[in-house]
């Protein structure tokens, strides 16, 4: 296969996958897998095309990032609140990730893991869809301060790949009580400090390992990631208030078997 069909595909697959419940890093490993490539080979491209994903959340929620920004000049309180939350819920993230990056990126080549993650995952959405009783909770700016605590702590859980960082989160929401959008629009807002930490922090480490030519790739993947990401979020939301995340932990559950299968027959 064409390495700039490849970089296509992986970028559609960041896209699709980054803000759905079903953990863009597993998707990523197991597409490079299937498609007859090392994922532990592209583990630097995969997250260096991440910047793409991250500004489909700015471009698509500027005006709310434009009024917190001007709240805070103007010391509003919800503005206050917005900020508090987000980074009290991206603390956590920062400590493990730095304490643990080592032993996660070892994780980061390992398809048998994303594939068990995956049902786990989905089985854990399962039982969080049937217990939780969220409420209307106004928006990410009214959530309590030890509510945002227990989602950055639960996002921690997606330092395992295939686990899922926006499932971790919204599960994580859900199970104190919030609704549907509110956790899913926290979710997206805390991608933004989580996933531009974790791209600095790579892409700072291994800086060298990008060779003259990766650059025009990276870009590429980024770009289409983007794209595709713009369209995921929009759709996103409106589907999780219609059917809930039922449909997607059955699909995590049907595709962690299958890969089980396959990484067992090759």
């Amino acid at each position: 296969m064409p390495i700039l069909l490849l970089v296509i595909i992986l970028g559609i697959v960041e896209g699709l996958t980054e803000y759905l419940p079903v953990s863009s890093t597993g998707h990523l490993i197991l597409a490079t897998e299937l498609l007859g490539f090392k994922a532990d080979q592209w583990a630097l491209f995969n997250i260096a095309i991440q910047p793409g994903a991250i500004l489909a959340i700015v471009v698509l929620y500027w005006r709310t990032f434009r009024d917190v920004l001007i709240g805070l000049w103007q010391r509003e309180h919800s503005a206050f609140t917005f900020t508090r939350n987000l980074l009290i819920a991206f603390v956590p993230a920062v400590v493990l990730g730095l304490a643990l990056g080592d032993q996660i990126e070892l994780l980061l080549g390992n398809a048998v893991v994303v594939a068990w993650a995956l049902i786990i995952g989905g089985i854990a959405i399962l039982v969080v869809e049937k217990l939780a009783r969220p409420r209307e909770s106004g928006g990410v700016a009214r959530l309590a301060l030890k509510q945002s605590l227990v989602i950055g702590l639960v996002q921690c859980l997606a330092m395992v790949p295939g686990v899922s960082r926006s499932g971790a989160t919204i599960l994580g929401a859900m199970a104190m009580g919030v609704d549907r959008k509110t956790a899913a629009e926290f979710s997206f807002f805390l991608a933004v400090p989580t996933l531009t930490g974790a791209t600095v922090l790579q892409l700072a480490k291994h800086h060298a390992e990008i060779e003259p030519g990766m650059t025009g790739h990276i870009l590429l993947g980024a770009l289409v990631s983007f794209v595709v990401a713009v369209v995921v979020v929009k759709a996103f939301v409106a589907i999780i208030q219609r059917f809930g995340f039922a449909p997607f932990a059955w699909y995590r559950i049907v595709a962690g078997i299958a890969a089980l299968v396959w990484l067992g027959a090759r």
